[in-house]
């Protein structure tokens, strides 16, 4: 996870995991609309997963 993606998970979650799948975005999306910080926390463990 880069510098450049951890910053743009705090600014904009929804960007950062553009590359992750429609089901992320759509997740980070809800979340973001919700309340920014859970958007941003759930763009960090997308990120932060191993498996993708």
């Amino acid at each position: 996870m880069s510098f450049w993606r951890v910053l743009l998970s705090i600014i904009c979650p929804p960007l950062a995991v553009l590359d992750k799948g429609c089901g992320s975005i759509l997740i980070v999306l809800i979340l973001t609309f919700f309340g920014w910080v859970p958007g941003v926390i759930a763009a960090l463990v997308i990120l932060n997963n191993p498996k993708n």
